[in-house]
């Protein structure tokens, strides 16, 4: 079946865009009370920019992309690909559909046609998209029998044994990601020594998805391979593609140890759009924590829009933040469709991670010829998945990254048609700042990605691996500044000095207990207990909040409780359950600062970026219905863990507060206000999830002797987003202000003060004084 064409509304204004006839359908069917509306913006059409074909492009390559519709090159990609035939590093950073991926085939097919040796790595964050670019090189390849002799083959943990075999000996142009290039390429170097005798270029597809601890280990892979293929005196040329996020050539550049050059300038072309900040109102018959107001959720709000949209006829995504989220959205799509037009309930599903790939690839079938007409997803489809013509895109809940949002926007408007995008703000500081600041997310974005390829408790592990694949020089060790962690893993007895360089002990397994996307140190296997069946994995140090006793764990789609966690075993037990609650970890934590790294006085306030030592201890968790109201508080008695870390901290005179308003007694509550929505808007300004960063407050600090506000990486060593705020402290905390003004409540909601995951139950929080304190803090600072 194929979706309705698009039917201009009645009573549209003349010159009115599809995507604003879409959105007056939305807002007509709100109650009149209600204004959730709260920005509009027209974003024009974006008309193509040709050039020519490069005159090095092998006429194979041209005649191949020419029979796939390819008459010439973008600007933008005729540019990247120049860059990298030139043998330069280069990324291109463009939006959604601009065809990235060209900019990459033209001069890695052209490499392979002229040299019968030449190859070629391509990597990518997801299997989807992995899988997705395979097809469309060999859909180019199989047409021309100059081009077939690539044998691009995927490479990955779906691949059988008798299939890496084959590509191993015969694939020119291995599709693959981060975590193979760690556990078997490297690894394994010495079985793999033609292909990166001969290795021309290294694709790193969607580089902006790598930050944070999984970017720095992934940058460290990264130079592993650099040195691996210099074994065998290749050095290939890097390719990176990535959403338009802030100064991606540094970005890159960080990713891959080596200067990248950037191409930015979009040549591609799109229809208009019609982009909708939307503000679920907040409901009086409920009260959350401590009395605070909640708001419609989110998914609720999204589900009523997308049916709206799918009555119309609108070809409609709505991305949500959760795989349990995208199944409670498409189901609530379907009830309130059901009511209108049993048969249109049809054809509305969910997609998310965790499906079998035949089911996967049967319903973005179904999406891309109409005979869905709507699907709930989580990211599982913002990135990879070339689906045309959708007329909508919903958002529910800001996706943490403007270059995410961005991301998932693009997935309108293919057709070249009018299209709608509609941002719905959750309960969440900053989705308030942003549907109330437009501009931060519709102007340039201020994210930059962040990556700390030299936390030493990265860099450790991965030095490990490298000495095992080939012995660490000295030379290599000062390139890597890591003389002091090599010592520390020497004393502990896992690497040793000898007269040729550094080699790894014989017990030693750094390959296979490095888990790249984990978290760091030792991990605490999720097992089911009625089927003894094996979940997942959560580092030591995050398992008390997040796999406790009581906990809810959702894997797959799937609900469950955790019965049991022993720590010195490392192992958390569960059960099936489908409860209509979920869990929140309270819990107690002290600061210590263990050095100064970078201080400024500014008078009565002070600013410093500083190693810290956090110490936790989960002392129970709060149960909520899924309205957001808190059913019960559960005790708990687990043990302290202590995590080595950096942080970004601001100290304030009592005499300062004092003279803005801020008694004595109020002190707690306004800085702990503050800490807590300078925790949600940290995303805006470094690429992060609010659950990577941490804060404490307290208005009489041991080691500053004053009231201080600390926020902290996550992660053991750091992760580079402490760093991020500390350098752009001003404009963050002026958002955070502005964010808690923004919102309508009286006292203090979710929506800018209170935190999920607050360890003191939301108490003391100031609302009023949170203000004051950023206010002062910002006009002393600036």
């Amino acid at each position: 079946m194929n979706a309705p064409s698009p039917i201009p509304a009645p009573g549209g204004k003349p010159g009115d865009t599809y995507g604003q006839m879409l959105l007056d359908r939305v807002v007509a069917g709100v109650s009149g009370s209600e204004k959730p509306l709260m920005f509009t913006a027209q974003l024009p059409a974006r008309v193509a920019e040709f050039t020519e074909w490069p005159e090095w492009v092998h006429p194979s390559v041209v005649r191949a992309l020419a029979e796939h519709s390819v008459r010439s090159p973008w600007i933008h990609q005729s540019e990247a690909a120049d860059l990298a035939h030139e043998g330069k590093h280069v990324v291109v950073a463009t939006g959604t559909a601009s065809g990235k991926s060209l900019a990459y085939q033209l001069p890695v097919l052209t490499a392979m046609a002229t040299d019968p040796l030449a190859t070629a790595l391509y990597l990518s964050p997801t299997k989807a998209l992995g899988s997705d670019q395979l097809r469309a090189v060999l859909s180019l390849t199989d047409f021309d029998v100059e081009l077939r002799s690539t044998n691009a083959s995927a490479y990955d943990g779906d691949t059988s044994q008798e299939l890496r075999t084959w590509a191993r000996e015969n694939s020119r142009w291995l599709f693959t990601n981060p975590d193979m290039i760690h556990i078997s390429l490297l690894r394994t170097h010495q079985r793999w020594a033609h292909f990166f005798r001969n290795l021309k270029y290294v694709i790193i597809d969607e580089c902006h998805s790598y930050r944070g601890v999984f970017g720095s280990n992934v940058a460290l892979v990264i130079r592993r391979l650099r040195r691996i293929a210099a074994r065998y005196g290749a050095e290939p040329t890097f390719i990176l593609a990535s959403a338009t996020t802030a100064d991606p050539g540094a970005a890159a550049s960080r990713l891959i140890g080596a200067h990248c050059s950037e191409v930015t300038e979009d040549g591609s072309p799109h229809g208009p759009r019609t982009v909708a900040l939307w503000e679920p109102p907040l409901l009086e018959a409920l009260t959350g924590e401590n009395g605070s107001p909640v708001r419609r959720p989110a998914g609720a709000e999204a589900a009523r829009i997308m049916a709206d949209l799918m009555i119309e006829g609108a070809r409609t995504l709505t991305f949500v933040r959760s795989r349990r989220g995208a199944e409670l959205t498409a189901m609530a799509t379907k009830r309130l469709l059901a009511e209108v037009d049993p048969d249109l309930a049809e054809r509305v599903a969910s997609y998310r991670a965790g499906y079998l790939a035949e089911d996967r690839r049967e319903l973005e079938a179904a999406l891309a010829d109409g005979t869905l007409l709507g699907a709930a997803t989580t990211n599982a489809l913002e990135l990879g998945v070339d689906i045309a013509g959708l007329d909508a895109v919903v958002v529910a809940g800001f996706p943490g990254t403007v270059a995410s949002f961005w991301q998932q926007a693009g997935r309108s408007g293919r057709r070249g048609e009018g299209s709608l995008v509609v941002l719905i703000a959750r309960d969440d500081p900053l989705d308030t700042y942003l549907v109330h600041h437009p501009s931060a997310v519709l102007d340039k974005p201020v994210e930059a990605t962040v990556t700390d390829p030299g936390n030493p408790y990265v860099l450790g592990p991965q030095l490990l691996c490298a000495a095992m694949e080939l012995p660490l020089s000295d030379v290599e060790v000062d390139a890597f500044g890591a003389l002091e962690v090599l010592t520390r893993l020497s004393e502990e007895g896992k690497i040793r000095r000898r007269k040729h360089g550094w080699f790894v002990t014989a017990d030693s397994n750094p390959h296979g207990s490095l888990d790249i996307r984990g978290g760091i140190g030792t991990q605490v296997a999720i097992v089911d207990g009625e089927s003894g069946r094996m979940l997942g994995t959560v580092d030591a140090g995050r398992a008390p909040a997040t796999v406790h006793p009581g906990a809810v764990h959702i894997h797959q789609g799937e609900t469950y409780v955790v019965d049991e966690l022993d720590l010195d075993v490392g192992l958390a037990l569960v059960h099936t359950e489908n409860p209509d609650w979920t869990t929140s970890a309270r819990e107690t934590t002290e600061i210590t600062i263990t050095e100064q790294l970078e201080h400024k006085n500014y008078g009565d306030i002070a600013v410093a970026l500083v190693q810290v030592e956090v110490t936790h201890q989960v002392v129970g968790y709060l149960r909520r219905l899924t309205s957001g109201e808190v059913l019960d508080s559960i005790e708990l008695d687990m043990p302290a863990h202590t995590l080595p870390t950096r942080a970004v901290m601001y100290t304030v005179t009592p005499e300062l507060l004092e003279s803005i308003g801020v008694p004595p007694e109020r002190f707690p509550g306004s800085l702990h206000a503050a800490e807590h929505a300078a925790i949600g808007l940290l995303p805006l300004v470094a690429i992060c999830d609010r659950g990577d960063i941490g804060g404490v407050s307290t208005a009489m600090h041991a080691d500053t002797g004053l009231p201080t506000v600390f926020v902290y990486d996550g992660h053991a060593g750091g992760a580079g987003f402490a760093d991020r705020g500390h350098s752009e402290l001003s404009r963050w905390l002026t958002a955070t202000r502005d964010a808690i003004l923004s919102c309508e409540c009286a006292h203090g909601c979710p929506s800018c003060v209170y935190s999920p995951k607050c360890g003191n139950g939301n108490d003391p929080l100031d609302k009023d004084g949170a203000v004051k304190v950023l206010t002062a803090v910002i006009e002393t600072i600036n």
